[in-house]
């Protein structure tokens, strides 16, 4: 049995209790990751202060996106995607609970162990978030995706970064142990939460198909599609930047001979600067967007991406970074909210899954590029060096705003509700009956 098909509503209406579970497990979910971020370099800060050494955990925790991206969408469009999000929580949950008692033990704790698991909790992420981000469009109407999308991500924000971070701090001077085995807790929680979500989320398929096939599809749809195409590029170049200078900025930020001189919950309550600025971006984006129009929002927050990427380089006052990253985080929530809801609006379902991970391979796949690249710039010439440098990668995503205009976008939605009404989309935007094949 597949989902329901949607039939659109008014902006206002409720968005039903299957989203409401979906908020719920999405947040604690996030909860958890936030914890973890924060937890896994600071507990490896005690057992080196290289920075390549530090910064290849968000190596580790990102290269799964490079290298499981493409069959993790593939099985989004295969699986009931509600049970794929399962799956992926049992696992990483079990990944830090035995981190977590491996803590216990005298002398037992290695950096390595934090590679393996960091690794390992990469690579069901790749599962959660395809299947999370794919999922939305069969919970609510697609008319209401804006308003879902910006709940949903004030919510992980507020999780992920306003309270995860200063309790990861505080989480960590407690013990490895207790910050490693909360986050198995909340991602088990998640589980309790998704199993109590009705309804079946499997997309409709009419024909047998290879995995192989399945991600070829994905890729020449978003080749094809010069929009998604120019937005997924500009988020890779930001997302290299951005994991170059947070992968050392521990090391810049925390212990009494470091620049900033910030004690572990300071440094984790710092990082809140940014989630305060996106959990208010995230009410406002639809405002922002009606009051300046799509193309110059994103203008805006690839402007305050820079310089949250490059403020470290010129100052060394908690406050004013702080304020920084606060505008940033903002920018941040407005673009996520504009550019997830024109990709699940103009792309057919039976195909989101694949779309959302060849879009996260060349957006996120630069992650751990860039940590490597951070943590090489930073043992080599300096600290300091790694945010000038990114900051001027940031801005030059600018580039991208050339393709990506308030016409091009209008024009996308407008095709793929034309393609709505008078049959399904095929893979290449062209129309076909009902009783075609969707691939």
């Amino acid at each position: 049995m597949t989902a329901a098909p949607r039939r659109r509503r008014p902006a206002g209406t409720p968005l039903g209790a299957p989203f409401r579970r979906l908020w719920s497990a999405s947040t604690v979910s996030n909860l958890a990751d936030g914890v973890l971020k924060v937890a896994l370099p600071l507990v490896a800060v005690r057992y080196t202060d290289s920075p390549a050494l530090v910064a290849g955990l968000t190596f580790a925790l990102t290269l799964p996106w490079l290298l499981f991206a493409l069959p993790a969408g593939a099985l989004a469009d295969r699986l009931d995607r509600r049970h794929a999000m399962i799956g992926a929580n049992v696992a990483r949950a079990l990944l830090v609970v035995a981190l977590a008692v491996v803590a216990l033990v005298p002398d037992a704790g290695s950096i390595v162990a934090l590679y393996v698991v960091a690794f390992g909790v990469g690579v069901t992420e790749t599962l959660y978030d395809t299947s999370a981000q794919s999922i939305l469009p069969q919970v609510v109407p697609r008319t209401a995706l804006p308003r879902a999308n910006g709940r949903l991500y004030a919510a992980e924000l507020t999780a992920n970064q306003f309270v995860g971070p200063p309790l990861g701090g505080l989480l960590v001077a407690a013990g490895a142990a207790v910050a490693f085995g909360l986050p198995g807790a909340l991602w088990a929680l998640a589980v309790g939460l998704l199993v109590g979500m009705p309804g079946s989320y499997r997309p409709e398929r009419t024909t047998r198909t290879t995995l192989r096939a399945d991600i070829a599809e994905g890729l020449r749809f978003l080749w094809h599609d010069r929009l998604l195409r120019t937005l997924a590029l500009m988020v890779g170049g930001s997302n290299f930047a951005s994991n170059a200078a947070f992968a050392i900025f521990v090391l810049y930020a925390v212990g009494p001979d470091s620049p900033l001189g910030l004690s572990e919950p300071a440094y984790g309550v710092l990082l809140t600067a940014t989630a305060v600025g996106a959990f208010a971006g995230s009410f406002v984006a639809e405002r922002v967007v009606a009051l300046v129009g799509r193309a110059r929002s994103l203008t805006l927050t690839v402007l305050g991406t820079t310089a949250l990427i490059g403020v470290p380089a010129v100052t060394t006052s908690p406050w004013v970074i702080g304020a920084v990253y606060a505008v940033g985080g903002a920018g941040i929530a407005v673009w996520n909210v504009v550019t997830l809801s024109l990709r699940q609006r103009i792309t057919p379902d039976a195909l989101l899954g694949r779309l959302n991970s060849c879009y996260r391979l060349v957006a996120w796949g630069t992650m751990p590029l860039g940590a490597a690249v951070g943590g090489l710039l930073g043992e080599t010439f300096g600290l300091r060096t790694v945010f000038v440098v990114m900051a001027a990668v940031s801005a030059a995503t600018l580039l991208g705003l050339l393709v990506v205009d308030d016409r091009s976008m209008d024009a996308a939605e407008r095709a793929a509700d034309e393609q709505d009404r008078v049959g399904v989309r095929t893979e290449d935007g062209a129309e076909a009956t009902p009783a075609d094949p969707e691939g």
